[in-house]
């Protein structure tokens, strides 16, 4: 008999309709974490499977809810595992659509776009290179994926035609810090971007303080700041 709600037939892993629905039901009530249906990244390795088949016997056979007194899984329990998300749906998340109301919708949308939208900025300014932007007055961009494989530059500062790079090293607090050992592991790709770029890169060390990051070798914005004005006088 046909299954209306599967789109597609091909294969073994097959695409629902309402998949975005089902995913976010076994995902909010943990269904296909490990405690549930048992390890199954660490399971197929372990079976290293030639075909479905081979990965199926194996599942069933192995199986096991990976918590104190785990149950054995088998093809029962994943079928009582599909009744419960329908339930779960139809009762919980059928109530929970019910009780929505227009305003609470309006609401989240301003909230989301707005309110988080601030909060994420925020978060971003209190990062170790917004802390920098804000000390020393420039704007700090990502580097490009070319400049941090080829170069180890994390950040770059644009002073007329020529760049400064940074990178950003967190540390633990308390650690013993060997500056010398990161300038030394990096000093041919620092040099090939001071040659091309023109301008000096910097290592900024990054700890945490309760929540937040602050910056480790403080005397390094003074060093960025004469490097800064070398520059423009160029």
């Amino acid at each position: 008999m046909s299954k209306e709600w599967i789109s597609g037939s091909e294969g073994k892993n097959l695409k629902f309709k309402r998949e975005t629905l089902l995913n976010y039901g076994m995902n909010r009530w943990g269904l296909n974490k490990a405690h549930s249906v048992g390890p199954t990244s660490e399971l197929i390795r372990k079976c290293a499977p030639t075909s479905f088949k081979d990965w199926d016997d194996f599942y069933f056979k192995n199986a096991e809810q990976k918590k104190k007194n785990g149950a054995k899984i088998t093809r029962e329990y994943i079928r009582d595992l599909g009744q419960k998300l329908y339930v779960k749906l139809a009762e919980v998340v059928q109530s929970e659509l019910d009780a929505i109301e227009e305003e609470e919708c309006i609401d989240y949308a301003y909230n989301l776009v707005l309110n988080r939208t601030y909060e994420g900025y925020k978060s971003e300014i209190d990062t170790i290179y917004g802390q920098l932007e804000s000390v020393l007055g420039v704007k700090i961009q990502p580097a490009p994926d070319e400049w941090d494989r080829s170069c180890n530059v994390d950040f770059f500062i644009q002073v007329n035609d020529k760049y400064i790079g940074l990178q950003i090293k967190p540390i633990s607090s308390g650690q013993s810090l060997n500056q010398y050992q990161w300038i030394k592991m990096h000093e041919v790709n620092h040099e090939k971007f001071r040659k091309k770029f023109g301008g000096q890169v910097f290592f900024i060390y990054s700890v945490k303080s309760g929540k937040k990051k602050k910056i480790y070798n403080v005397e390094v914005i003074e060093e960025i700041i004469k490097e800064v004005e070398r520059l423009q006088a160029t």
